[in-house]
């Protein structure tokens, strides 16, 4: 196949995993601030938006169809339009009086949707580039998926703030930020229909990843110290992953029930400002260290990065400073150590998905990862109810300890993702 602009990673790489985040900012985050302004109380929202991580976590059950059926690039394109049609479906569901469920139904097809453009997506780039290409890339892939997060906590969030001023209306404000939304989804699956390369054969997986279904969970636990790999993956993000459904109630709540009293507008622009670029930083920061040293070097500092800022909280709370300020230098501090410490997180998953099957393997892993996310999230409005905000942000601070202490049994090639010389 002859050279084109097309097959440059720098192309396509940013856009695809742009559109990878946002959906998932969407239905894991913004769901948490969009139920917060339209009256669901925090146990509710711990619980029922945690719950949609489930498709994640179960995605390996669907994942030997994408080798098997169809190419990547057909996989996720296609599920990019159901995106599309799901969030359009969540915006006009918001003006009814059942809009909790209607939304959370239309959120669930989004999910399973999105889980599966997850796994197209990897795919793609593990199949794509070569792993000294796959090792300097993942800080600008894990770059563009944290800013399609923080466009989502940011930008999308400041408009439905906007709309919530001018029409003085929640659920008018947040129904057509979520249809605004849906037209996004639908010119970024363009986007990428245009941009990637058609690089993929059914030949390609016949030779290389055509597995039975048993062989593929077979073949991924008999892989050797899975059960510590599995732990790290589950342990890696436990603070992270509670912290991630009380930090916006907590910025949002009044001062009274122990918050700060920020606006929605306010929240969305320390996170689409300031924050995207601490986040960005951090990512391309991690992704060109590891490429330059190897993940054996980075992999303590970058886990203490991801959870030692998060103490800032509990001293927001202890304090409750006025200022939005303070609450700006905090989600800074933590979305810079995020970015570096996730970049590390990603290419452990590399490694693990690593040899034959390696996209529903990377499936596998990352369903690991979303359950870990996915369980504590679940119990961390009721915990956060039962704590304070103060008891609650000391109890993330702790749940950090046993994936830091586990950095020290996980085995791996120390120079795994280093650039090959030459």
């Amino acid at each position: 196949m002859s050279k084109t602009p097309r097959n440059n990673p720098w192309y396509w790489v940013p856009l695809l995993y742009l559109t990878e985040g946002i959906p998932y900012v969407l239905i894991i985050t913004v769901s948490v601030i969009m139920y917060k302004k339209l009256g669901v109380d925090n146990s509710d929202i711990g619980l029922y938006t945690s719950f949609l991580y489930l498709p994640w976590v179960i995605k390996p059950l669907w994942s030997p169809m994408v080798d098997l059926y169809g190419t990547k690039r057909k996989w996720f394109l296609g599920m990019q339009l159901v995106l599309a049609a799901a969030f359009l479906g969540v915006g006009l569901s918001l003006p009814t009086n059942q809009f909790f469920v209607m939304s959370l139904a239309c959120f669930w097809v989004a999910a399973f949707a999105s889980a599966t453009n997850d796994i197209a997506s990897d795919g793609f780039y593990l199949l794509a580039l070569k792993e000294d290409q796959q090792s300097f890339f993942i800080g600008l892939r894990s770059t563009f998926y944290r800013v399609a997060m923080v466009t989502g906590q940011g930008l999308i969030v400041i408009l439905a703030g906007w709309l919530e001023v001018k029409y003085c209306d929640n659920t008018q404000a947040w129904s057509l930020t979520m249809v605004v939304v849906a037209g996004l989804m639908f010119v970024l699956t363009l986007v990428n229909w245009l941009l990637t390369p058609n690089i993929e054969t059914q030949a390609n997986y016949v030779k290389e990843e055509s597995l039975t279904f048993g062989k593929v969970f077979v073949s991924f636990f008999a892989k050797k110290d899975i059960g510590i790999a599995l732990a790290f993956i589950l342990l890696y993000r436990l603070g992270e992953s509670q912290l991630l459904k009380i930090a916006s109630p907590f910025l949002l709540d009044t001062r009274e029930a122990g918050g700060l009293g920020l606006s929605t507008t306010d929240v969305g622009l320390i996170y689409g400002t300031f924050g995207v670029i601490a986040l960005s930083l951090g990512g391309i920061i991690g992704g060109i260290v590891i490429s330059r040293d190897g993940l054996g070097k980075w992999l303590l500092p970058m886990i203490l990065s991801l959870n030692v800022p998060n103490f800032l909280y509990y001293v927001l709370a202890y304090l409750q400073p006025e200022s939005a300020f303070w609450a700006g230098a905090v989600v800074v501090t933590e979305q810079l150590g995020y970015g570096f410490g996730f970049a590390a997180f990603m290419m452990y998953l590399i490694y693990v998905a690593d040899g034959p099957a390696k996209t529903s393997h990377y499936a596998l892993a990352t369903g690991f990862m979303a359950m870990g996310m996915m369980l504590p999230g679940m119990a961390s409005g009721f915990v956060q109810e039962w704590l304070g905000y103060e008891g609650f942000f000391l109890w993330v601070v702790a749940s950090a300890v046993p994936g830091i202490w586990l950095v020290r049994y996980v085995k791996f090639p120390r120079e795994f993702g280093k650039k090959k010389e030459g």
